[in-house]
């Protein structure tokens, strides 16, 4: 028998699951707590005994996704065969990945949260937490003094070059380079500057 708990973990999980899918296809303006709730096929009051605006439900879909990426990102930190550049080549890899795949959810990863305070207080926890992982994998590379300022170039970078991407600016035909090779030229590029 399922309890009461696991009941409302498992609505709010289909809930969460609806608006992602809601939002990959139509983007935020596709995410109604009406449109969640009937594509996570419960009643229409469901979705308001679990979040109580739709600023709530995009803010938490947003801090689970930095959690993932977090995750991502201390995973291939932890794996001792991957040199330090390579890691911070893949670190960045699994952020462009999202902004290639899911581009209103890489969006809402970086807007500022809004909602209720604790979806609020959840997200800023899980985007300091993508952003020690990114910073450790900086500083590995380049030592902790530095971590802060190659981070912001890395990142502003990764950001600019996603952007391009997605949005069809960033031919090889008419620059000559990928994605992938921006970002090796960029990683190649601060590991040299570490090097006396």
């Amino acid at each position: 028998m399922v309890s009461r708990t696991e009941s409302a973990a498992a609505t709010r999980r289909a809930l969460l699951d609806a608006a992602a899918e809601l939002l990959d296809s139509g983007g935020p303006d596709a995410v109604t707590l009406r449109a969640v709730g009937a594509r996570a096929g419960v009643s229409r009051g469901a979705p308001y005994g679990h979040f109580p605006d739709k600023d709530s439900l995009l803010t938490t879909i947003a801090a689970e996704a930095l959690d993932r990426l977090a995750d991502q990102v201390q995973a291939v930190r932890s794996d001792a065969r991957v040199s330090s550049a390579d890691t911070l080549h893949r670190g960045l890899a699994a952020l462009m990945t999202i902004g290639r795949r899911q581009p209103h959810l890489y969006r809402l990863m970086f807007a500022s949260p809004a909602g209720a305070p604790a979806a609020i207080h959840a997200a800023v926890r899980a985007a300091d937490r993508a952003m020690a992982e990114f910073l450790a994998i900086v500083g590995d590379l380049v030592g902790g003094p530095d971590a802060q300022r190659f981070a912001a170039l890395l990142l502003t970078s990764a950001h600019g070059i996603t952007d391009m991407e997605v949005n069809g600016h960033l031919s090889a035909h008419k620059w000559q380079v990928s994605a992938n090779e921006l970002v090796s030229m960029l990683v190649s590029m601060i590991d040299g500057a570490r090097r006396p």
